[in-house]
């Protein structure tokens, strides 16, 4: 798979509502830091770890040299690392990464909040923002989203916004120390032709 062959504009704040988009910041690491601190039960069940056992234990790498390397994303074309913010405060990451420009021209997402702010709506509109712009500012096709079958909250959050279920991938990424079963979950442009907003608005509508 080829990058889109070009670096990728960082876009500005993208927003609906009380929930926004932006692309993350050297100094976002010392609030990313503490958020992971606090939410180390909430949110180690379904973090990436390396399968030789080596390197530090997940969470307790200083953010900074991250940020840096998530940024080098955009100059190489090939993701956009994101902080997901509410009423202007950052409470998570969103993390879009192997675009691929050519004849694929897709990526991924993955992200996750803070346990404080769980349940009040706000992924499922971030992720809707995300695809937006993937679709409507970088002009690509698909999108995909891997969840752990286990992820509760998660699969909620892509049955709200009607992501199509494309199967179970076995053994697909190692996540908290073994190689886990992630269910794929797509959508294209064709799918959304007024937005994942809007899609996501109209879900939430209640009925006349």
């Amino acid at each position: 798979m080829a990058p889109l062959g070009r670096p990728i504009p960082p876009p500005g704040r993208i927003e609906a509502g009380r929930v926004g988009l932006r692309v993350i910041r050297v100094s976002d690491a010392r609030v990313l830091e503490e958020l992971l601190r606090r939410n180390r039960g909430w949110l180690q069940r379904w973090e990436a770890t390396n399968p030789t056992g080596s390197g530090p234990p997940p969470g307790s790498v200083s953010m900074r040299p991250t940020i840096r390397v998530m940024r080098a994303q955009l100059r190489d074309g090939c993701g956009i690392p994101f902080v997901i913010l509410f009423d202007g405060e950052v409470v998570g990451q969103l993390s879009v990464s192997e675009i691929s420009g050519g004849a694929l021209r897709s990526s991924q997402i993955g992200y996750w909040v803070s346990e404080h702010v769980a349940g009040r709506g706000i992924t499922p509109i971030a992720v809707a923002l995300a695809i937006d712009h993937l679709f409507q500012a970088l002009g690509l096709h698909r999108v995909e989203i891997c969840i752990r079958p286990e992820n509760a909250a998660s699969l909620r959050v892509v049955r709200k916004l009607g992501l199509r279920s494309e199967g179970r991938r076995e053994a697909y990424i190692h996540i908290d120390g073994a190689w886990r079963d992630h269910e794929s979950f797509a959508v294209t442009r064709e799918e959304a032709p007024r937005g994942m907003l809007e899609r996501l608005r109209e879900t939430l509508r209640p009925e006349p």
